[in-house]
């Protein structure tokens, strides 16, 4: 039992008791809450006579004096004063629901509260009504967790494994819950490695926090990052989540490590903020990708609205069903200012925060606000395949308030995209690791801020552009022909009005063709008034629609003495925010429609950051003499089996089927790609067998293959 796989298999196994009375995606409820008890209960164990004598002496103190005299005698920040234990609940297997209750109640407050978000009662009520209870109590007493045999990182893995498998059965949220120790460590390092003569001074304590906290990875990983390079350093971690059990799990670690457990709060970080008023040096997250948000919206709009700027989602809003740029609001809200001291900011996204949303929508705001108020400061791109739940390219932005001078005004890409090595066993989707020389060379190539293959640097208006909406007049031609006529009597079937309107135009030559609106406008009210018929606005519109087309040889249509925009020839341009736009129009625009010119009033501030554009290499096709080669090589080689599957007319079927006997039965040449070498083998199949068709079964197919081919 000292290996991690053989706890994690041995965890697992709990899972065999409850098949058939729970279903896999409930697996969870009973294995996540029954291996934070059996971990609490090890570490009290040496204390747990101190602390019933204590609380035996204590008994009638004041809540205060006893809470603290309890603590001391636990030496920790949580106790049980319950008379039982883990094993000796085992003890009495008739009452052991009872027993279990009455030792869960024992725990102090905070803790209580943790088994209260795994809704642990109700899973006691049901293991019980299945007679299963004592059964798992009696597993977990058999396993060892004390922080001397397993420490707390190696707890937090066994952690996250287990709910990585309960993800897997539930199909969670792509990213959700947890991240990969070496990207954390690769977050930490990129917020820490700025700041790193100020870390180490003796003493220093700095703080940090993570609204979307799950079971804690991020923040246990940043205090190990810090107390490896300075022992003396502290670090105050803050976080907010809103699954029960990855909240429990978490303040559950933090008690464990001797932290302050109400620093971690449950909730929706949009909706209710458990910590209005923190300010810290350090935020991390990895908030779920393309979660919808919903059932926070009307929080998040009221506040959007009613308080600007002033509150936390202020530059704008994201699409409901992608709340990740919400996560980096609520962040930077927790930010301190640049006067005192200023924060950094780590987070990871997909790749939607990059470029979603054309200019003026809400993502394009937010990225606007970071870039002209100078807080992003570089955006690394990490390998595909490296998240356990997902295996999409994702990026980790760095933000700050308090960039270095050589910084100022420039925000840096690293493409790391290429630096990872493959993993012998792949985890859900995770198929791809950092490893410790991986993770220092990205880091290295972030804090050298020096451009290379891998690094590009740009000044923050690169990423900015005005969206023009170039304008071409309406051009309309008049014609009371018969087939503009028939458009009119389809638009006004059955209306009481168009005998009469017809009876008007008529009196129009109908091979009259009018190149200008007012000529015919002048016309038509003639021919009207002289039938004695009215055209109201509306008559007047719907004769114009049908008896008119657009016709480059037209004059222009004038509207308010401006030329009257033709919608269907409207279109956008995205000029780069520091070129003239006369400029840009006269060089792309005007050449190819000489009439076109820009409706100032609709343009756009908007930006994007096509990441993927700025690395891209092109590689030239192969020659088609090449191709060509090649093809010819492979159809001499393979015979009318080419033509047989491409539909060519082949040789005769009995020749190529001996020379692809033949082939195989000495090696197919080598080079050939498995699917060229089934296709030879299958053919060969089919010429041989009786009436030309394949057994259904794949088994026995394999075995006529062996036969025929002599295997």
């Amino acid at each position: 039992m000292q290996r991690f796989g053989e706890k994690i298999s041995f965890l697992w196994s709990v899972a065999d008791l409850l098949r058939g009375d729970y279903k896999q995606s409930e697996y969870g409820r009973v294995i996540l809450p029954f291996t934070v008890l059996r971990r609490l209960d090890q570490v009290l164990e040496p204390t747990r006579e101190k602390v019933r004598a204590a609380a035996a002496k204590h008994a009638d103190s004041p809540p205060a004096l006893r809470e603290r005299m309890l603590r001391r005698a636990a030496g920790q920040i949580f106790y049980n004063t319950s008379k039982l234990d883990f094993r000796t609940l085992l003890d009495d297997p008739t009452h052991v629901a009872k027993n279990l209750l009455g030792y869960v109640n024992g725990f102090s407050a905070n803790l209580r509260d943790v088994v209260e978000h795994f809704r642990f009662e109700q899973q006691i009520e049901r293991l019980d009504r299945a007679n299963l209870l004592f059964l798992v109590a009696q597993k977990f007493a058999a396993v060892d967790l004390h922080p001397a045999r397993v420490t707390n990182r190696e707890m937090g893995y066994i952690f996250e494994e287990l709910i990585r498998k309960f993800s897997e059965q539930s199909n969670e949220t792509a990213g959700e819950h947890f991240t990969p120790r070496e990207v954390i460590r690769l977050m930490v390092g990129l917020l820490f490695i700025e700041d790193d003569d100020g870390l180490r001074r003796p003493g220093v304590v700095r703080t940090l926090y993570d609204p979307a906290c799950g079971t804690g990875g991020m923040l246990s990983v940043a205090q190990e990052y810090l107390l490896e390079h300075n022992p003396d350093a502290r670090l105050e971690a803050f976080g907010q989540e809103i699954n029960g059990e990855s909240y429990a799990i978490c303040k559950a670690d933090m008690m464990i490590k001797g932290q302050e457990a109400d620093n971690i709060v449950f909730g929706n970080s949009f909706s209710e903020d458990k910590l209005p008023e923190l300010r810290v040096d350090y935020l991390l997250s990895n908030p779920p990708f393309g979660v919808d948000w919903t059932k926070a919206e009307k929080a998040v709009r009221d506040e959007h609205e009613r308080r600007g700027h002033a509150g936390r989602f202020g530059p704008g809003l994201p699409r409901k069903n992608d709340g990740s740029l919400l996560f980096l609001l609520h962040m930077l809200s927790k930010m301190k200012r640049s006067e005192e001291g200023g924060s950094r900011l780590a987070i990871v996204f997909n790749g939607s925060p990059l470029f979603t949303g054309a200019a003026g929508s809400g993502e394009s705001e937010i990225r606007r606000h970071l870039l002209e108020n100078d807080l992003l400061e570089a955006i690394i791109a990490l390998p595909d395949q490296m998240f356990y739940n997902t295996g999409i390219n994702t990026y980790v932005w760095v933000v700050t308030n308090r960039k270095a001078p050589h910084r100022r005004g420039k925000v840096q890409l690293v493409n790391g995209i290429g630096f990872f090595q493959k993993m012998r066993r792949s985890l859900g989707d995770k198929r791809k690791a950092l490893s410790a020389e991986h993770v220092d060379q990205l880091t290295r190539l972030y804090h050298g801020f020096g451009e290379g293959p891998e690094v590009k640097i740009f000044i923050n208006e690169a990423f900015g552009y005005q969206r023009i909406t170039v304008e071409r007049p309406l051009r309309l031609s008049f014609q009371t022909s018969a087939g503009r006529m028939a458009r009119l009597d389809e638009g006004a079937k059955g209306a009481e009005w168009l005998a009469g309107l017809r009876r008007a135009l008529a009196r129009l030559d109908p091979d009259r063709m009018y190149l200008d609106r007012p000529t015919f406008v002048k016309d038509l009210r003639a021919a009207a008034a002289s039938d004695g018929l009215e055209l109201p606005p509306p008559l007047h519109k719907a004769v114009l629609a049908a008896l008119g087309e657009r016709d480059e040889r037209a004059e222009v249509c004038m509207f308010r003495g401006e030329p009257e925009p033709d919608p269907e020839l409207r279109d956008t341009e995205n000029v780069p925010l520091g070129e003239d736009v006369g400029e840009y129009m006269a060089r792309e625009v005007l050449p190819h429609v000489r009439d076109a010119c820009v409706d100032e009033s609709k343009t756009k501030i908007g930006y994007e950051i096509p990441f993927t554009s700025h690395f891209y290499e092109y590689t030239p096709p192969r020659p088609l003499e090449v191709i060509e080669r090649r093809s010819s090589s492979s159809r001499r080689r393979f015979g009318g089996c080419w033509g047989r599957s491409w539909g060519e007319s082949g040789r005769d079927p009995g020749d190529t089927t001996r020379r692809l006997e033949s082939q195989v039965s000495q090696g197919l040449p080598s080079g050939r790609t498995r699917g060229q070498q089934d296709r030879a083998i299958w053919f060969v199949v089919e010429a041989r067998r009786p009436g030309g068709r394949w057994h259904p079964d794949p088994r026995s197919r394999e075995r006529d293959v062996a036969e025929l081919l002599g295997w």
